[in-house]
């Protein structure tokens, strides 16, 4: 595995400049931040559209820097990772527009968006990683620039969501890091997407196998929100909407269920893993964590925390998905990777939008939102109808392979898993749609703490629409060459030829 390119190194350049940059400059440097911010959000977009193209004529991406005879740091673009670097690329650009307007004439803008910056970079290089051991250091890197954005109010509350955010994810990572050196001893170095690599585990014991997925599972599953890994992610509810919509639908879950599609399919092999009967574990605590997260939902007033506990209830799906064999369970999971962020997202900038614009925190102060904010509850609208899986909008899709894929495997179970999530999301989301639309509001006039020519500024607005319209897209167009749905089934096809 040789250098052929140096454009995965600028593609992680693109944020990370930018992000060093930004803590170089003083807070009152307003125009050059925003300049540095969105620059480099749309040379990502940029970069990452060029890599597409030149992949699909079947042009290599790799680069290698030689840390030692047998550790490397290596960048290289494959399907999977290009699509989940795609999805962090184009979120981060949206929620940077998003940002930008939340935190008018907020404190320390500085501090957030160098290590907003500096998150996209670490999800970026998760995605690009060539091997496990870059992997890992993005992992840990995503922690660390991570916790100054949870922090970022400085209240007492903020700072213990902080220390239990990094007892968390530290503690994931520590885990993590005992099977990655494990794996490293038993195996040598692991390179994604070589068979040759995979093939070297048969001739470890079955109990290391079992002991390392399962490290590695567990280090990966803080990150991923699995139960009982999941309760740093509610109370870190407490950092601004632009963080929150970060964490859920680009950074950190994300990260941690993309780890554990590479775990399964590029470090061990779909076919060690089903021999070992690894996947059936992974596919009851998933399933456990989709029906816990959509009960505990049922019972917040908290906007943000019913949707943070939406979130550890949908990302399982990735890991049920995962969990399930063959090409069309697979193919479901992946494409949830785009379809719940650019949903999740879109939940995320409507409570934010509301919160910024009239106060309002709770789901029972809601009554009659609808008429004031029409676009932000619209928008909101659409993801609730994709998180209950109601045709033609993404989540349908999603939640259609991975039932498809239990029913080829047999695993009738886990359709009834989804459709009684699907009754779930029903019970926890439709309630703030009735009392958005159809409730009369508790008073007429309501003072406005954003100023606007529509329902609020511009800035909020545009991207909670945007991101809305995407995911009526994803499901509409899903047939369509080129649609998250198409390119997740090449992946998993290619996945399962591994």
């Amino acid at each position: 595995m040789e250098t052929t390119s140096l454009l995965p190194l600028l593609i992680l350049i693109s944020s990370l400049v930018p992000g060093l940059l930004i803590l170089l400059l003083r807070e009152e440097q307003v125009a050059l931040r925003t300049f540095l911010n969105l620059f480099g959000a749309v040379a990502k977009v940029g970069l990452i559209a060029w890599v597409f193209a030149g992949y699909l004529r079947g042009e290599e991406y790799n680069f290698i820097f030689r840390l030692a005879p047998d550790l490397t740091f290596a960048l290289r673009v494959d399907q999977l990772g290009l699509f989940f670097a795609s999805l962090s690329s184009v979120l981060w650009l949206v929620t940077t527009l998003y940002a930008i307007g939340y935190l008018e004439g907020g404190q320390h803008r500085r501090r957030f968006f160098a290590f907003f910056s500096l998150c996209v970079t670490a999800s970026t290089g998760i995605a690009l990683s060539g091997n496990v051991i870059t992997f890992f250091v993005f992992y840990e890197f995503l922690t660390l620039s991570t916790y100054p954005l949870v922090v970022h109010r400085g209240t007492d509350k903020a700072v213990e969501a902080g220390r239990t955010y990094l007892w968390y994810t530290i503690g994931g990572g520590t885990v993590l890091f005992l099977g990655v050196v494990g794996l490293f001893v038993v195996a040598g170095p692991i390179y994604f997407g070589q068979t040759e690599i995979i093939e070297s585990l048969i001739s470890v014991s079955p109990t290391q196998l079992t002991i390392l997925f399962f490290l590695i599972l567990a280090g990966l599953g803080v990150k991923a929100a699995i139960f009982p890994l999941h309760g740093w992610l509610p109370i870190s509810m407490v950092a601004p909407a632009p963080v929150s919509a970060l964490l859920h639908a680009v950074a950190v879950v994300k990260a941690g269920a993309f780890g554990i599609v590479r775990l399964v399919y590029d470090v061990f092999g779909i076919g060690i893993a089903e021999q070992m009967n690894f996947l059936t574990p992974l596919a009851v605590f998933a399933a456990f964590t989709i029906l816990y997260g959509s009960v505990r939902a049922l019972f917040q007033d908290d906007f943000k925390k019913r949707l943070a506990f939406s979130t550890v209830s949908q990302l399982s799906y990735i890991g049920l998905g995962i969990a399930i064999p063959g090409v069309l369970s697979s193919t479901g999971a992946i494409v949830h990777l785009v379809h719940q962020g650019i949903m999740k997202i879109t939940m995320f900038f409507a409570a934010g939008n509301i919160a910024e614009t009239y106060g309002y925190y709770k789901i029972s102060q809601l009554n009659g939102i609808g008429r004031r904010m029409p676009l932000t509850m619209g928008a909101f609208t659409i993801a609730v109808f994709g998180m209950i899986g109601l045709p033609p909008v993404a989540g349908f899709i999603s939640k259609w392979y991975l039932g498809l894929g239990a029913v080829e495997a047999g695993s009738y179970w886990v359709v009834l898993v989804l459709l009684a999530s699907s009754a779930l999301n029903a019970a926890y989301f439709l309630p703030i749609v009735y009392r958005a639309w159809f409730c009369e509001p508790e008073h007429e006039a309501v003072p406005r703490l954003r100023s606007g020519r529509l329902e609020t500024q511009a800035l909020l607005l545009i991207p909670v629409v945007v991101t809305g319209i995407l995911s009526l897209a994803a499901g509409v167009f899903a047939a369509v060459a080129g649609s998250p749905l198409s390119i997740a089934r090449e992946i998993a096809e290619k996945l399962y030829l591994l």
